[in-house]
């Protein structure tokens, strides 16, 4: 009975080492692919404010502006209604914003888009797995890709109307 016991306890102690031995592994050793200019952009699935699902790959065939953004982050602030103005002009051309908040709640992003009148899409990355998946680092961090879904440009800096005009007019189908 007593080797029964000792078995079965090394058998679970050997699968649990097993276990936190590959996630070391993967964490630490494997290499995990950067988002770059000129790569794919990853696909992601994530809801907006209205409850609507919005699928990156839905996207192809438009330049897409990807903000990662938070309320309270002050220079995505001052960019937001820059972002907003050109989104105006550019959604009849091809370009598409999509804003993604990270990780803030429903309540904060509604309030925040409503006092800045914000009309794109406005997804929220709860557990911040899009933000990771594309290795975002720091806010703002903006995305320009294009309509075959490659990265054409990496923004780790707040933006001036004026750049965020030329960076969706670069985007444009």
């Amino acid at each position: 009975m007593k080797k029964r016991r000792l078995i079965t306890r090394s058998i679970i102690l050997v699968i649990l080492l097993g276990a936190l031995g590959y996630t070391l592994y993967s964490n630490f050793f494997m290499s995990k692919e950067k988002v770059k200019v000129g790569s794919a952009a990853p696909d992601f699935v994530l809801t907006d404010l209205e409850g609507k699902k919005h699928q990156f790959s839905d996207y192809r065939g438009k330049g897409v502006f990807l903000n990662f953004w938070g309320t309270w982050c002050k220079p995505c602030e001052r960019e937001m209604p820059y972002i907003e103005r050109q989104y105006q002009h550019y959604k009849n051309l091809g370009v598409e914003v999509l804003a993604v908040n990270v990780g803030e709640s429903k309540l904060v992003v509604e309030k925040f888009a409503e006092k800045y009148g914000l009309n794109f899409p406005i997804v929220i990355d709860k557990n911040q797995q899009v933000l990771h998946a594309y290795d975002v680092d720091p806010l703002p961090t903006t995305f320009l890709i294009d309509k075959n879904g490659k990265v054409v440009k990496i923004i780790t800096a707040p933006m001036t109307e004026r750049e965020v005009r030329d960076y969706m007019e670069m985007i444009k189908p």
